[in-house]
């Protein structure tokens, strides 16, 4: 049994959770908050309001700096929230906008997301989800009509950057040309020292996202150490000032976040 849900293609007969870990997981959820929609992020879609962001465990990449390693690359403690439990959380929230997937990769646990999603529609709710994008075509189109906004990570602009973290530029590149004329979508990449940093790169970057529309929002995250790359120094400030300009010349919309070192989710 083969699953089809990113071009990884794992045999499940073989390892049912499969590389990410995450197809026997669900409903598991191991960090749940409340998050000003900004902080997705989204700076384009309902700004002010509070959504309620949810994560489970795993991922089918393994960049080696990320934040979250504890739920996307280990086997943290969960609790089973079924989607109507799902629901009935999202509808107590005072102002709240909806329901965000997020922290890991959520798109691994598509089948959860088919169930939910419908049911947060129905109820007036939005629909979020913030992923790295390594997502097979077929899946994808079967979700979207169930999403309101995306924001997608572009890590770079380079197969050999990409292949690195365990990825594939490509098929990055796909979900976010299936995402902009379906859903309201932000990109965010971030920027790590020495890795993909350089001028050439973000000047691709931005020029192809503003082929498919000059007002997609970008948002350049500056790179703490984490997790493997924890010698690894932050990004200059500096740096992601001077890359801002470049993508200002194509793109309408960048924006730098992270700055500060923030808390994680609990």
């Amino acid at each position: 049994m083969k699953c089809g849900i990113c071009p990884r293609g794992c045999n499940l007969t073989a390892d049912p959770a499969g590389f990410c870990r995450a197809r026997q997981g669900y409903g598991r959820i191991t960090s749940i908050a409340v998050d000003p929609i900004e902080k997705k992020p989204l700076r384009h879609f309902y700004p002010g309001r509070p959504i309620l962001s949810v994560g489970g465990a795993g991922c089918n990449m393994t960049c080696a700096y990320c934040q979250n390693h504890g739920i996307s690359q280990e086997s943290p403690p969960s609790e089973f929230i079924s989607p109507k439990q799902l629901l009935e959380l999202a509808l107590n929230l005072p102002d709240n906008l909806g329901v965000a997937f997020t922290y890991n990769e959520p798109l691994i646990h598509i089948e959860y997301l088919l169930d939910a999603a419908p049911l947060l529609r129905e109820s007036g709710l939005k629909v979020v989800l913030v992923t790295n994008g390594f997502v097979n075509r077929e899946p994808l189109l079967r979700l979207l009509p169930f999403v309101d906004a995306m924001n997608i990570d572009v890590k770079g602009f380079s197969a050999g950057w990409y292949s690195q973290l365990g990825g594939c530029l490509e098929t990055v590149k796909q979900t976010v040309e299936l995402c902009v004329p379906r859903c309201h979508a932000e990109v965010t990449s971030l920027i790590v020292p020495g890795e993909n940093d350089g001028e050439e790169e973000m000047e691709r970057l931005s020029s192809w996202l503003a082929s498919l529309s000059p007002e997609i929002p970008l948002h350049l995250s500056r790179f703490f150490p984490r997790h493997q790359l924890a010698d690894k120094p932050p990004t200059p400030v500096e740096t992601l000032t001077h890359l801002a300009e470049i993508a200002r010349k194509s793109l309408k919309y960048v924006y730098i976040g992270n700055v500060q070192q923030q808390k994680l989710p609990p």
